[in-house]
């Protein structure tokens, strides 16, 4: 992979739409006509990728690209007519020319290269969440959509669901007044896999190397690869990246969140490998506009707030607490409290107008319309904050975030907002 200078690097990170790519010479026009299809290569269609994939089914899908032939099967049968690759780059080196857009459905190691190696030739690109796995690759990501002008959606599929738009719209309606304090979580003890085994013969039809990506060599092992890898700190970013992105995307959006300035974390004693079973972090954000400072609670396992307030419906991942109420919701479903104060409230005025489909939002933006609701000038900084909820639980601590600077005010926290990448795929 050609490797990207240090200067040319650093220009990029170090200042958010510096405007790095203004020396390329071009921005990303609209790649078909309103009522044209896309030429759109989808990489990774096993799992969530062959949802996506069928999300996208409408358009001229010209390659599909997978380095698990056996996860890829259907998918690999099913566009046989269209281009079949393993490796994303050779896949580049064949078509560039014809792919005017790409869905990336890889796991979170694996996030960056594909999306960033789309993005260097001008490709609008659909990234499953979180948007990368590190903070540095997440900004990089971001600047580079902004500076080229491409069309983007991080893949929050729940953001086009009534309930959680009708959530939404109740706090922006100020129906519980001033919000100061937000609780969400993840019902979920999952994390701390056990030891993934022997190194094994790599199955057939699995490219290991380049499943490992930009990761140190190691011997293949079971216990990876295709699931486990979500719990392992290398390769994944446990149930915050997992779910992170999906639940305080109603937070994000309800309160115009952007970038926190002080974020801590708490909880079992951290595993330097494995991703925990539980965990409590706050992200604390600043004014904006007319809206006060809040104070934003995640946690990995469900919080004794929830039944003190009365959300004890499964369903509900969220509470805002106002200063003229509290609204329990989650993705399908919401509930004022306390319930007798609100009983002749009927829903949110004016509601807000539902979504037309969260991957045709993105086929649309592709087209020159509207830019998709989960776009990464939105979902960039969500997902930065995902991963620092994540760094803080790791060194059990807290730090300022300088956003501008992407940089913290501690050295061991500002160490794991990058990673080192093995030779051959710098960038």
């Amino acid at each position: 992979m050609p490797r990207l200078s240090r200067r040319r690097f650093t220009g990029l990170v170090g200042t958010a739409g510096a405007g790095y790519f203004a020396g390329h010479g071009f921005a990303a026009a609209p790649a078909q006509g309103p009522n044209d299809k896309l030429n759109v290569a989808v990489i990774g269609v096993g799992g969530q990728g062959g949802s996506n994939l069928r999300g996208v089914s409408s358009q001229n899908i010209v390659a599909v690209c997978d380095l698990d032939e056996r996860r890829a099967g259907k998918a690999f049968e099913q566009f046989a007519a269209g281009g079949r690759f393993t490796d994303f780059r050779k896949m580049f080196d064949a078509i560039e020319k014809e792919i005017d857009a790409v869905v990336i459905s890889t796991p979170d190691h694996t996030h960056f290269h594909p999306a960033w190696w789309a993005m260097e030739r001008g490709k609008h690109v659909y990234l499953e969440k979180p948007l990368a796995h590190e903070v540095e690759e997440v900004r990089r990501l971001t600047d580079a959509a902004r500076e080229k002008k491409l069309a983007t959606q991080l893949g929050n599929q729940r953001h086009a669901n009534k309930g959680l738009r009708e959530a939404v719209a109740i706090v922006k309606s100020g129906a519980i007044g001033e919000v100061k304090e937000a609780h969400s979580w993840i019902a979920s003890s999952r994390g701390m896999p056990k030891d993934p085994g022997e190194p094994e013969a790599v199955p057939a039809g699995l490219d290991w190397d380049l499943w490992l990506g930009p990761c140190p060599e190691r011997p293949y092992t079971k216990g990876f690869a295709p699931y486990d890898w979500r719990f392992w700190w290398e390769f994944g970013t446990g149930e915050t990246g997992n779910w992170g992105c999906h639940i305080l995307d109603i937070p994000f959006w309800a309160l115009d969140l952007v970038y926190p300035v002080h974020v801590s974390g708490t909880g079992p004693e951290p595993d330097a490998k494995r991703t925990p079973t539980a965990l409590t972090s706050r992200l604390d954000f600043p004014a904006r506009g007319s809206l006060p400072p809040v104070s934003l609670h995640w946690y990995q396992g469900r919080p004794a707030i929830a039944a003190e307030k009365g959300a004890t419906d499964k369903a509900f991942n969220t509470l805002f607490i106002g200063s003229a109420g509290t609204l329990a919701c989650g993705f399908d479903k919401w509930k004022l409290l306390p319930e007798d104060k609100f009983t002749e409230f009927n829903g949110p005025e004016p509601a807000m107008p539902p979504s037309p489909g969260f991957h045709k939002e993105w086929i649309e933006a592709c087209r020159g319309g509207t830019p998709a609701s989960c776009n990464f000038d939105y979902s960039g900084p969500m997902t930065e904050s995902v991963l620092l909820a994540n760094i803080a639980y790791r060194i059990q601590g807290e730090f300022d975030w300088d956003a501008a600077a992407l940089k913290t005010s501690r050295d061991d926290a500002t160490a794991l907002l990058r990673r080192a990448y093995r030779k051959g795929w710098e960038v």
